[in-house]
This record gives C-alpha cells, structure tokens and sequence, in this order.
C-alpha cells in the first residue's frame, strides 16, 4: 500500500487543474507581451485567472501579483516594504518559515531591528507581547504566519491586523499553508500583503501570488520587463497561472466539504495513536482542531533508540511523511521549530499531512505499521 501523508509539503495536482492547464502547454503559447492575437489571447487568460483570484479573496485584481511562488513572494514583500517604507523594526517570531526567518535575519546585517515575539511552551503568540513590542517601536514590520507549516499553530491574524492598525504597523503573513484551505477576506482583514502558492492547494509548482493591498506602494523586487503591471519583471508562467487560478476555484467551491472529511482524518488518526500507542503525544497545538490547521498533525513518540529510522522505516513501509519542513531535507540541522518549542530530543517527531485525497484505510494502515515499527524501551535488569 502506498500512503501520502506530506500533503503540507506539496500536494497532487487535481486533474481538473491539469486540463485548464493543457491548452496553454499546447496549443495558446503566444508571449503574453506581444501585441498580435496569439499574444491577446493568452494575456485575457492571464487576466482572467488574475479577476479568479481576487474575487475569491474579495480583493481588487489590481492588487494580485502573480510570483513564482510563496518564497519570492515573502521577500518581495518584506524587502521592499523595509527599503521603501522606511521600517526601522521587524517583529517576527522564531518558528516562521525560513523564507520569513532567513529574509529578515538578512536585513538585520543590515541594520534593521529585529524582535521575537514570545512563544509559549506550544509555541502560541504572546499576544500582550506582541502589543508591548508594537506600542515601544515605531516604524515596524510584522511578519507572522497564519499556520505554521511543522507544528499547525494558528495566528488570529484578525486580532495581529488590528494590533497592526492601532499602532500603525504594516502586516505581511505568510499564508502559504492556509490559502485555499481557509476564506481570506481581504476587506475584512488588516492585512497588507498576503501570500499563496499553488502546489499547497493541488495545483502546479513553481507559481504563487503576492497581494499586496491597494493602500501600499512599493516596487518591483525582481526587475525586468514591465510584466506584472511593472511589478515583477519575466515573461509570465501562463500555464501556472490558469493552474492556479482553477485550484483555489475548486478548493473554494467546496471547502467547507474538504474540510470536514479532512478533520474527521486528523481526529481518526489522533483517536488511533492514543489508543495504540503508549505516551503518544503532539507537537504544538496540533491536535486541537480548534487552534490548528486541519491539514497537519505533528506527532511526538515515546523515547527509543529507533526513533531516528522511523521517517526510514515508513518509507519502506509504503508511507511518506515528514520529521520537519521539506523545505529542510537534505539538512543536517534539525527541525528549528521544534527546537524551539524545547522538545525532548529523544523523542521521535513525525509530521503527517492530509488532503482531501487521503481515506480513513489509509490512516489505519499507517497507524498500524507505526505500532508495528515502534518497540517501547526496554531497560535490562
């Protein structure tokens, strides 16, 4: 049996996707700079997926900006809003994805002030925290994401937005994992820039969006061409484009659906391990549906001198997991969130991510070949 259960890493692309897709791989290549009909054609098809997605966000199309992605999109974002708005003071916190983390870290060489909110032992925002830096700071950024890619925690970013207003902060939130698995209702939130990337939501790598509310002014991060309105220089990932507009179409048309197969997934394999397991805990909040995205569920195992084989041992199993972001394999270094959150390093860690593909056999299967591979300590007398 095969089981995919990294889905927070990048998902299947929907075949209905790939068919929006198809004609824009085969038949309407036109460059959508050109002036001649081969060139109009293609460029509606950009403009329309642009009017897609920002009616679903309830924004202006003029304010959707598409990039190659969620990282080109936090660094256009951060970068340009610090050299143009002159920000003196960045609030993050030390469980952001490294888009945000290294991004900022960069302009602290700089000369940028750079805080860490409070976490607690779960790693939750210190929200009387987050107010004391803002109210002692002028001239700042907040970069804090709405769910964390490792652990699920959710941000109230309606609460940070309008932190952010009262003390006249800008606010960008990395929204990479909750776009099209939750409504962002850009006239409700105090948000100034927003981000997606379509592989999140079952479209195609290699294409995201930056929103960037009407109310900001910045320039380009990527200079070029004059694509993008002028605000992002290359010739544009048509296909990707369309791809990504019809997944958040079709992630929006029944989200509500996705959601609760997807939950009763979580709270099957939650209910399972607990049952299975003895001393099976969770990483962050991620076992509260109520706190936490609904996609991910982190999981922290007893102590065993195994525990580091584990990813090893499910893959040969047939299941695909993840110890931390995938943004990290290949890396010596360990999961930086998780560190953060002081977690006993003997204790195995294993992110499981669904989707609206996943079946209750399949969190069977996996929870019973986890049992399988995990033998309790054992201390000889």
């Amino acid at each position: 049996m095969k089981v995919y259960f990294d889905n927070a890493a990048t998902t299947a692309i929907d075949l209905d996707v790939f068919e929006a897709m198809k004609p824009y791989m085969l038949e309407h290549f036109g460059n959508p700079s050109s002036i001649h009909s081969h060139g109009r054609q293609v460029r509606t098809a950009i403009e329309r997926s642009r009017k897609k997605v920002a009616d679903l966000l309830n924004a202006a199309p003029a304010e959707v900006f598409f990039t190659s992605g969620g990282t080109e999109a936090d660094n256009t974002a951060i970068r340009c809003t610090v050299s143009e708005k002159g920000i003196k003071h960045i609030i993050t916190s030390k469980i952001e994805h490294h888009a945000v983390l290294h991004t900022v870290e960069s302009l602290a060489k700089r000369g940028i002030k750079i805080s860490y909110v409070n976490l607690n032992d779960q790693g939750q925002v210190d929200y009387d925290h987050l107010e004391s830096l803002l109210k002692s700071n002028p001239n700042t950024l907040v970069t804090l994401m709405h769910a964390n890619n490792e652990i699920g925690n959710l941000l109230d970013i309606e609460k940070v937005g309008e932190m952010c207003k009262e003390y006249s902060a800008c606010f960008h939130s990395d929204t990479v994992q909750s776009m099209a698995h939750y409504t962002h209702d850009m006239r409700k939130l105090n948000l100034d820039f927003a981000v997606g990337s379509a592989h999140k939501f079952h479209g195609p790598k290699g294409i995201g969006f930056l929103y960037i509310n009407h109310e900001n002014k910045i320039h380009p991060f990527i200079h070029g061409g004059a694509q993008e309105r002028n605000m992002r220089g290359g010739t544009e990932n048509v296909y990707g484009i369309v791809g990504l507009a019809k997944a958040m179409e079709i992630a929006y048309s029944d989200m509500e659906g996705h959601r609760k197969h997807i939950e009763g997934l979580k709270t099957h394999m939650i209910e399972k391990l607990k049952s299975t397991i003895d001393g099976i805990a969770f990483n962050g909040v991620s076992d509260d549906l109520n706190n936490s995205l609904y996609t991910v569920l982190n999981v922290c195992l007893p102590p065993n001198d195994d525990n580091d084989m584990l990813l090893f041992n499910l893959d040969i199993a047939g299941i695909s997991a993840s110890g931390g972001s995938a943004c990290s394999s290949g890396s010596s270094i360990g999961s930086h969130v998780l560190a953060e959150l002081n977690r006993d390093q003997n204790r195995g860690a294993i992110r499981f991510s669904f989707s609206k593909y996943n079946t209750l056999e399949e969190v069977d299967y996996a929870v019973e070949k986890l049992a399988e591979l995990y033998q309790p300590e054992t201390t000889s007398v």
